[in-house]
């Protein structure tokens, strides 16, 4: 069914299953971001949880819209006893096109929030989630890959925040994805994600990456599929305990923390990028990570790049060709528990 994005029936019983249809902004048509709302057959006897979960933000980013869009389908209302709201291509005009931002606007989904309903396409999506679905959700799942650009060793992830006991709950529910890694990273390097309107709405926000280079990876989509229906048993929203991923206990993952932009070593200089050590090693200060090549000279000149500290190279680089600036390596502290 497609509907307009203010003719949702957030209360309707069972599960609901939409289109959106979002005018464009160049042409004579519409996008259609699929949405799912799962609500229990029967009246809850108290105040129900709701958790929204979102895919696709990034359109060249595939684990997450692969495994939400079989949750939508298999996730049984008679089972529910609080509300799940899915959005499994969130950026649809980007995840038909394959591409990280979305092709009619030029906008990366993940810098356009709050959003703006007056906006183009992106930021009108933003606006709806910002206004529509953020403010009856208590938690916020918003799953990634690391798309064409960067590798990251698999991780749930997630911000500082000031509050400790919401910081507790936030780093419990990431554990359950029974990821090797839990990664805290800046809120600093951008602003507009989706996590940070959450969270300054006082939402409890995780995050992830579960693949890259614009592939399907097999783990990446069983972390996702069942870590969200882990996320939903600890919220009582589906009966049952926690389990295993792939023979990984929950909670069992080291927690990397990279907080501080100098923990992000951007790109001196243009050239050919040759990591040297694997995604998920421990680092000390001064080691060897990669050369960066200079192939404008004969021979080619190599800029070295070195760990700035002792820690987990948990991010890298992971295209051959690297523009200036871009992002190379992150190093953060492994905390222990």
């Amino acid at each position: 069914m497609i509907i307009q994005p203010d003719a949702v029936d957030w209360d309707r019983p069972g599960a609901a299953h939409v289109r959106l249809s979002f005018g464009l902004d160049g042409s004579w048509g519409s996008s259609l971001v699929p949405l799912t709302v799962i609500n229990p057959t029967k009246p809850a006897s108290s105040s129900p949880s709701t958790v929204a979960i979102f895919g696709g933000t990034h359109g060249n980013e595939y684990e997450s819209q692969l495994a939400l869009t079989r949750l939508c389908a298999d996730l049984d209302p008679a089972q529910v006893t609080g509300r799940v709201i899915i959005m499994p291509r969130l950026s649809e005009d980007a995840c038909r096109h394959g591409t990280r931002s979305a092709v009619e606007d030029g906008v990366n989904m993940n810098r356009a929030f709050p959003g703006d309903p007056n906006g183009t396409l992106s930021y009108r999506i933003a606006h709806f989630v910002s206004s529509m679905i953020i403010p009856q959700a208590e938690v916020i799942l918003d799953l990634h890959a690391g798309g064409r650009e960067c590798a990251y060793a698999l991780c749930t992830s997630l911000h500082p925040l000031p509050d400790p006991a919401r910081f507790d709950q936030a780093l419990e529910l990431a554990a359950l994805f029974a990821t090797p890694y839990v990664f805290i990273y800046s809120r600093q390097l951008a602003t507009g994600l989706l996590t940070d309107y959450a969270e300054d709405q006082g939402k409890i926000a995780i995050g992830g990456e579960f693949g890259g280079g614009e592939t399907v990876s097999p783990t990446g989509v069983a972390h996702v599929y069942q870590g969200v229906i882990n996320v939903l048993r600890r919220r009582g929203i589906l009966p049952g305990e926690p389990e295993p991923i792939l023979g990984r206990q929950p909670g069992a993952g080291r927690i990397v923390r990279a907080d501080d932009l100098s923990d992000y070593v951007p790109a001196p200089c243009a050239g050919l990028w040759e990591p040297v050590v694997p995604l998920g090693s421990d680092v000390r200060s001064g080691q060897l990570l990669g050369r960066l090549y200079d192939v404008d000279h004969h021979p080619a000149r190599f800029e070295p790049i070195r760990a700035h500290r002792d820690g987990v190279l948990i991010a890298c680089y992971q295209r051959a060709v690297c523009e200036t600036g871009r992002t190379l390596i992150v190093v953060g502290d492994h905390v222990p528990r």
